[in-house]
């Protein structure tokens, strides 16, 4: 006989989870007492949100669900910021919530939600075990759903008597990933799309990628000289120093590529969905009838033709596609090579930073520094804002796995993904972009950072502004500045009082400095970067965007 608590930590163990997040809570006080006689990391983390996101970067980074625990109410409703990132960016992720007891259920017990009701438009699916001898099913399926089709989180609930009381139940067994392999005569027809084509391109995007994935559409990509995009936040799918390398199909995206994209004849499109924010508002594609014959090859057979409607759709994950092209070469040396070649120069441009800009730092140079100073396998955090421009823009991703930002634009991401990022690979370089606004969405998780000995490096690009919301502000409403100012504290002095590394940079000179004492700190370390708000883009001010 075992408690519910012991059966929950028996299924995560044969499902193979070595590290949850959590913030305790009375509410699965069982499960953490099961936790404590096994070799599973808890991650104890400083609110729920951040928790959530580090095991949205688990999943991101690993291709296996990130674990959470939380407790009930307030606990749970701080992790669906955690969750709406993981479903929008379709990521595998199990949120364990800790539930009232069943016979209080339906009378608005203390902390008591339904989250069948208020989760089900975030997750995949939303369960709640009444019986212990059903955790072993629950478990499993959870699992199987959130790797599933396009991944994403699944949320378990579990009324804290259910984790107490004892029960026989069958031994847990792991979840078995579906695959699903495109058919032979779906790769003929793409092989005929391309020899038919003379503006082809390739845009990768979404989730359940692999490095041999990556080699292998590499291949075929070279094979075929076919110029190749990485969808929004997808950019460590494909090298950008690859001479087939066209550029990020996303925000503020080179005009140059999206002439290209529309003017194309032969679209296609792996792994992604191609929603708004790499789609230029769904601009590049006309909906539902694109004018480029479009190849959309996806996971989840659901997804094809919801938006648009392809002339080839191709149900399977991007590592079962690619591995079907081995076999594809071109009958004739494809006509489009010159094309190609000038797609990856103008990447080669748009990607070269500006050397100066308004205010004491430049960003330019410290980008150039960056790019200098460190390992192709350096892997790079950030939330959301302008800030994160100079990162998606200017940074040139070489390798897989060295990238985890959230799709859906969610402030306060970057710091907690940065030390799951460190979790995972404590040799690698791990290093956040945030804004100063970015950065205390979540900034307590340093303290984490601090606890578990993780010398991350966390650039905090402070301008006192909401920048993001200001230039429109200023765009929309020139000079009637409400709601976007800042006030901030010392962001070195922060990181120096939770037992960190601190630096503060006024002048361009000083940042090569102060970025390697952070280093040599062996220390979670905080970069303030003082930033003028005129420099709010790499290439408009402030003064001239409210100017028009």
């Amino acid at each position: 006989m075992k408690t519910g608590g012991e059966l929950i930590v028996e299924a995560l163990k044969a499902n193979g989870v070595q590290r949850i997040s959590c913030v305790p809570g009375e509410s699965y006080l069982a499960v953490l007492d099961a936790l404590y006689d096994t070799d599973i990391d808890v991650v104890v983390c400083r609110q729920e949100g951040g928790a959530a996101m580090m095991a949205d970067a688990w999943g991101r980074l690993t291709g296996e669900p990130g674990i959470c625990m939380v407790t009930r109410g307030p606990g749970a409703m701080n992790a669906s910021a955690g969750l709406h990132i993981s479903r929008q960016d379709s990521i595998p992720m199990i949120l364990f919530i800790g539930q009232v007891q069943r016979d209080a259920r339906e009378r608005e017990a203390f902390q008591e939600v339904e989250y069948r009701r208020a989760f089900t438009e975030i997750a995949k699916w939303v369960g709640e075990i009444d019986d212990p001898a059903r955790i072993p099913e629950f478990v499993t399926r959870a699992f199987a759903i959130a790797t599933s089709g396009r991944p994403g989180p699944v949320v378990l609930t579990l009324p804290e008597d259910m984790l107490t009381q004892k029960t026989e139940a069958p031994a847990a067994k792991p979840y078995q990933p579906v695959e699903s392999h495109p058919g032979s005569g779906q790769i003929k027809t793409l092989e005929g799309l391309l020899a038919k084509a003379a503006r082809p391109i390739a845009i990768l995007g979404g989730t359940r990628w692999s490095e041999q994935a990556i080699r292998q559409f590499q291949a075929f990509a070279e094979r075929y000289t076919l110029p190749v995009g990485c969808s929004f936040r997808r950019q460590m799918l494909f090298d950008h120093l690859h001479p087939n390398y066209a550029g990020d199909v996303g925000i503020g995206i080179n005009p140059t590529l999206a002439k290209e994209i529309r003017e194309a004849d032969l679209v296609l499109l792996i792994g992604g969905r191609f929603s708004e924010m790499p789609s230029s508002g769904y601009t590049l594609l006309d909906v539902p009838y694109p004018r480029q014959t479009l190849v959309h090859v996806h996971p989840d057979a659901g997804e094809l033709g919801r938006v648009y409607r392809p002339d080839l759709a191709i149900a399977a994950a991007p590592a079962d596609f690619t591995a079907a092209l081995d076999d594809l070469k071109p009958a004739a040396p494809p006509s489009w090579h010159d094309r190609t070649t000038a797609m990856h120069e103008a990447y080669l441009a748009w990607s070269t930073p500006p050397e100066t800009g308004p205010g004491d730092v430049q960003m330019g140079p410290i980008m150039q520094y960056i790019e200098a100073n460190t390992a192709e396998d350096a892997i790079f955090t950030n939330g959301a804002g302008n800030y994160a421009t100079w990162l998606h823009r200017f940074h040139r991703f070489r390798r897989f796995n060295t990238q985890a930002a959230p799709t859906s634009g969610s402030m306060g991401y970057g710091l907690p993904a940065a030390v799951a990022a460190k979790h995972l690979f404590p040799e690698r370089e791990v290093i956040c972009f945030a804004g100063d606004g970015c950065f205390l969405m979540h900034g307590q998780e340093f303290a984490t950072a601090v606890r578990y000995n993780l010398p991350i490096i966390t650039l905090v690009i402070n301008n006192g502004i909401y920048g993001t919301i200001r230039m429109h502000q200023e765009r929309e409403y020139p000079g009637r500045v409400s709601g976007t100012d800042l006030t901030n504290p010392d962001f070195a002095a922060y990181a120096r009082t939770f037992g960190g590394h601190g630096e503060r940079v006024e002048k361009t000179q000083e940042f090569a400095g102060a970025f390697e004492r952070a280093r040599r700190s062996g220390k979670p370390s905080i970069i303030e970067i003082r930033l003028d708000p005129e420099a709010i883009t790499p290439t408009r001010t402030l003064s001239q965007i409210r100017n028009g």
